[in-house]
């Protein structure tokens, strides 16, 4: 008598890998105005007053501030939008973007 030994099938799970969130970073200089940073923090990037000013003070003192993460194209868009923004008021705003480690 032959043992018939039935093994079930191995499932293959492809696995996606997220893709990599990118920083967007506010760069601070000595001449955009304050009320102008968080003008254009709390356009581009829906924050509240408080958080804004939070933000730009943050980058007014270290010299730099993560001011959101995202996916890549969107915070490549959102950081050209805002630096294009204070770019059309005359200002030298730059906002960058890094991907996050």
């Amino acid at each position: 008598m032959t043992d018939i030994v039935i093994k079930p099938r191995a499932k293959v799970r492809t696995k996606t890998e997220r893709p990599r969130l990118h920083k967007v970073i506010l760069v601070n200089d000595d001449y955009t105005p304050r009320a102008f940073v968080v003008a254009v923090l709390r356009a581009v990037f829906r924050m509240s007053e408080d958080e804004a000013h939070r933000v730009m003070m943050t980058a007014h003192l270290r010299g730099v501030c993560v001011v959101a993460v995202f996916a890549k194209d969107i915070a490549e868009s959102k950081a050209t939008e805002a630096t294009d923004l204070g770019r059309s008021a005359g200002h030298p705003l730059s906002f960058t973007t890094e991907p996050e480690e």
